[in-house]
């Protein structure tokens, strides 16, 4: 079975004890956090921490009922948080990360004259050696 394209969890906004800061948690994904400094950048932040959870899963977990939720939960904001994982998992992988490499001093010199982008050159090299 496929998993969906568009996912909806609940989601529990805790801001007991944390120093203002909402505390998020998801009951049907454990052990996936987030937070926000007020209760609107928490859920702003919400749909991140599933997009990165769920590809963990082979197959998603099935939603708890909101109302349940909120009656284990009643001094917590309980909320449900959408994700449009399709939309999320292409935006991760367009994401650039840092990476130090170590090339002949020559090589570099006469690159860095010519005006030559070592990201650029690498990424490309990459692509090509991984058919990407």
């Amino acid at each position: 079975m496929k998993n969906p394209d568009y996912v909806v969890y609940p989601a529990v906004f805790d801001n007991t004890n944390n120093d203002g800061f909402y505390t998020v948690t998801f009951p049907d994904i454990p052990d996936t956090v987030s937070q926000g400094r007020t209760l609107k950048e928490a859920m702003k932040e919400a749909p991140d921490a599933i997009a990165v959870a769920l590809p963990d899963y082979p197959i998603y977990p099935k939603p708890s009922d909101i109302k349940k939720v909120q009656a284990l939960h009643p001094d917590s904001v309980v909320s449900l948080v959408g994700v449009n994982m399709k939309e999320k998992l292409k935006q991760m992988k367009k994401r650039t990360v840092h990476k130090n490499v170590t090339i002949p001093v020559a090589l570099a010199d006469e690159a860095k004259k010519r005006g030559i982008n070592f990201s650029e050159v690498l990424t490309e090299a990459l692509q090509e050696k991984l058919k990407v």
